[in-house]
């Protein structure tokens, strides 16, 4: 079993995955909004984004974790 490491505020992370077998993530264009909208909701708030590519079989971002400091407040 994998450790799991956490992500260090402050660090650059390239977070890529692809479908199994290569199959496509995304079918449709509703596919590429649902993924923006969980992405919106879990990973703005805790990431800087430089970079992303949505490919139908597989994403690439490049996100930079943000602070403790200037993470919201529950």
């Amino acid at each position: 079993m994998s450790k799991v490491v956490p992500l260090i505020g402050g660090e650059y992370y390239h977070i890529y995955n692809r479908g199994n077998n290569g199959e496509n993530l995304f079918i449709e264009e509703a596919n590429y909004q649902y993924f923006f909208k969980l992405y919106i909701r879990y990973i703005y708030p805790i990431a800087n984004t430089y970079a992303y590519c949505l490919m139908k079989n597989h994403f690439h971002l490049l996100v930079q974790m943000k602070l403790e400091k200037d993470l919201p407040t529950t």
